[in-house]
Parts: C-alpha cells; sequence; structure tokens
C-alpha cells in the first residue's frame, strides 16, 4: 500500500479523536468529504485502520472494581517462529487487552483485565504460568491511571461520576 502524507495525517487526526466528523477531518486536511471516506475506506480495507474505540476512564463510573496488570513474561522462543507462537498462545485468552515483544529483561509484556486482584493472580498461576515457553513472570498492579493513549485522566475531576444501574 501506498501511504501519502495526507493518510498519515488523517490516521493522526482519527487516532486522537476516533469521533471527529468527517466533515471537520476534510476541512482540517483541505480535502473533500467523500476523499476522506475514500482514504479511510482505504486504510481499513488494508489495515492500517484496525478499529475505533473509547478511552474510559473507570475510575469514574462508581462501583466498578476492575483491576489492570502489566505481566512481565520470559519465554523460551520457538525454533522457526521466533516469539510468535507463544504471543499468540497469549492474546486468545479473553483477559489479554495486549502483548507486545520487548527489548530488555523480559520478552513479552502482557496487559490483562479483571475482576479483582484474585482473579488475575488466577489467571497467571493457572493459565499463563504453565504454558510451555513460559520461564518466569512478573505482575505489576495499575494504581492509577495519569495518562493513556496521549489523554490526561484528570485527578481533580472526581465529583463528577455515574452510577451504573444494576
Amino acid at each position: 500500500m501506498k501511504v501519502e502524507q495526507i493518510d498519515i495525517d488523517l490516521l493522526d487526526l482519527l487516532e486522537k479523536n476516533g469521533r471527529m466528523p468527517l466533515d471537520m477531518i476534510a476541512k482540517t486536511l483541505d480535502i473533500s468529504i467523500e476523499e476522506v471516506e475514500k482514504r479511510m475506506e482505504n486504510l481499513e480495507n488494508h489495515h492500517a485502520i484496525l478499529g475505533y474505540s473509547a478511552i474510559a476512564n473507570w475510575s469514574k463510573v462508581l462501583d466498578y472494581e476492575g483491576v489492570n496488570a502489566m505481566i512481565d513474561v520470559k519465554v523460551t522462543p520457538t525454533r522457526g517462529v521466533g516469539f510468535d507462537k507463544i504471543a499468540e498462545r497469549i492474546y486468545r485468552f479473553p483477559e489479554v487487552k495486549a502483548v507486545y515483544l520487548m527489548s530488555g529483561a523480559y520478552d513479552l509484556s502482557v496487559s490483562i483485565q479483571g475482576k479483582t486482584m484474585s482473579e488475575i493472580g488466577l489467571f497467571v498461576s493457572e493459565k499463563l504460568s504453565t504454558l510451555d515457553s513460559v520461564i518466569s513472570t512478573t505482575t505489576h498492579f495499575i494504581l492509577k491511571k495519569y495518562k493513556h493513549d496521549g489523554v490526561i485522566f484528570n485527578p481533580d475531576d472526581d465529583d463528577k461520576r455515574i452510577v451504573v444501574s444494576p
């Protein structure tokens, strides 16, 4: 796929705000709405755009007790496929939100989400650590988010919370 600077600019705008109206994108990039639609469709078809998502500030939802953790994983790579096969086995678990191949002291960084710390502990001990290629794991629980995907979480906004109905 040949990528032009306007495609990079379009991706940058969408990454910052996936809900930006097409007319605003067109005006910002100085192209027609039809051109924006065409370029977005092309980027989607070539898997440069994989999806559109929201960044949720779960601390604003009362009674939500979700827990996020980052797990450092040391593995033995498989001959012929390296780290890809074990990474695939790990990212297929529904608790896993992201898997990254890393340089440094460990091989993979795994981001997971669970309802409680105990649930994450069970995932690590019963699912992750039992995989053949896994040598060791180190779990880091996320205590507070300050910034995620370029979005700053405002700690002074605690009085604006919502209640989820049962």
